[in-house]
């Protein structure tokens, strides 16, 4: 690797062991000023979730926000949101997003599929490829964020992702149990083998609020994020309780009228990465 490296492959000629694939381009029609990746060490702590909550606040600030839904075995946000309508064809070569109730442009591989039960019975490769689909066929509309729902764990699509979408950085979601160190440490690890600044860390189903008193119950024992993301060097945690109301709304494809300020924090930090 030369002295003077930029970490840039795609201006460089240079046939060094460091060499990375370079970054997929957009088609002429889109453009797109900044790439969040959402991940996850594990499935089911609410990656989609945090996903959705993010586009929504962004959108809500005034940005033009994205969703690529890059989990393309489990795909949720269209009915988050309330899309039923599949996407359509600007050509014979580009797709049209769908588009929230409040403008978010949405991506998914359940809005090209006849039925939203239909099973995604495709092999890594195959799917990987198809994620590089949504980025490069898709007219994504002068878009300020574009927000990437992963898939769990490490595999094909994330490293696809890592490495071939401009990601500016990375929020982890994990939940209150006692593996969190040891999932959150894989995504950690995988973000800093390929370069990739980590945001935050989002910890769901954190704690319940009693409805008569107000008293927070940890029903999974104590947090332990705060000591888990200072063992990382992460500064910026948030947290999202076990919330009835925003699950109703989420089941109901109204995820856009959540009113909480859970994720608030983690606005100021991804607005200046």
């Amino acid at each position: 690797m030369s002295e003077n490296c930029t970490h840039d492959c795609s201006t460089c000629k240079e046939n060094c062991s460091e060499r990375k694939i370079p970054i997929e381009k957009l088609n002429e029609l889109s453009k797109v000023k900044k790439v969040i990746g959402v991940v996850s060490g594990k499935g089911g702590v609410g990656k989609s979730l945090v996903t959705g909550l993010l586009a929504t606040l962004f959108q809500r600030n005034g940005h033009s926000t994205a969703i690529l839904d890059a989990d393309i075995t489990g795909p949720s946000i269209p009915k988050m949101f309330g899309i039923t309508k599949k996407a359509t064809c600007f050509n014979e070569n580009l797709i049209v997003p769908r588009k929230s109730a409040s403008g978010v442009q949405i991506m998914s591989i359940n809005l090209l599929m006849e039925n939203d039960t239909d099973p995604v019975v495709w092999r890594g490769p195959v799917i990987a490829g198809a994620v590089k689909q949504f980025w490069t066929d898709v007219v994504w509309q002068d878009v300020d964020y574009m927000f990437v729902d992963m898939p769990p764990g490490t595999g094909d699509v994330p490293l696809t992702v890592f490495q071939s979408l401009p990601i500016s950085g990375i929020v982890i979601v994990t939940s209150p149990q006692e593996l969190v160190s040891m999932i959150v440490g894989k995504a950690v690890k995988m973000a800093n083998m390929m370069n990739i600044p980590i945001l935050g860390i989002v910890e769901n189903f954190s704690y319940f609020s009693c409805p008569d008193c107000g008293k927070k119950i940890n029903l999974f024992g104590d947090s332990k994020i705060e000591n888990v993301a200072k063992s990382f060097n992460i500064s910026n945690v948030s947290k999202i309780p076990i919330d009835t109301e925003l699950a109703k709304l989420c089941d109901d494809g109204k995820i856009e009228l959540f009113t909480g300020d859970y994720l608030e924090n983690m606005l100021d930090i991804i607005e200046k990465s």
